[in-house]
């Protein structure tokens, strides 16, 4: 979602807070069409509050419906309508309870930088 600036050739980078307020708002539109979806969240650079020019979207999703390889999970959410790339993980409560007890290095790093936006 980089913009121009006026009529420069310049872009610039959108400020992390904008980018997080346009997450929550998808996120809420997401949920008020499928009420499965329990939480949204951020992690990663955008979790942690120290996001710059080109950092991406590190997205968790938990969603009490979800079913199949983690692919098929994903094509059931619209990402595209987010306002930056993002890589997305879809899980169930009970496999993000699975995950934060593993003390995996995701496990680890969800714990340190996940921010629940929904």
């Amino acid at each position: 979602m980089p913009v121009r600036s006026l009529n420069q050739s310049v872009l610039r980078w959108p400020k992390p807070e904008l980018i997080v307020a346009a997450v929550q708002q998808w996120a809420e539109a997401q949920q008020a069409l499928r009420p499965a979806l329990a939480k949204v969240g951020v992690f990663g650079s955008y979790g942690r509050g120290d996001a710059g020019v080109g950092s991406d979207l590190d997205l968790l999703l938990v969603d009490a419906s979800a079913t199949g390889p983690q692919q098929q999970r994903l094509l059931q959410w619209p990402l595209e309508h987010l306002p930056l790339s993002c890589d997305a993980l879809v899980l169930t409560p009970t496999e993000l309870q699975e995950l934060l007890a593993s003390g995996s290095r995701m496990a680890i790093e969800l714990q340190r930088d996940l921010r629940w936006l929904l």
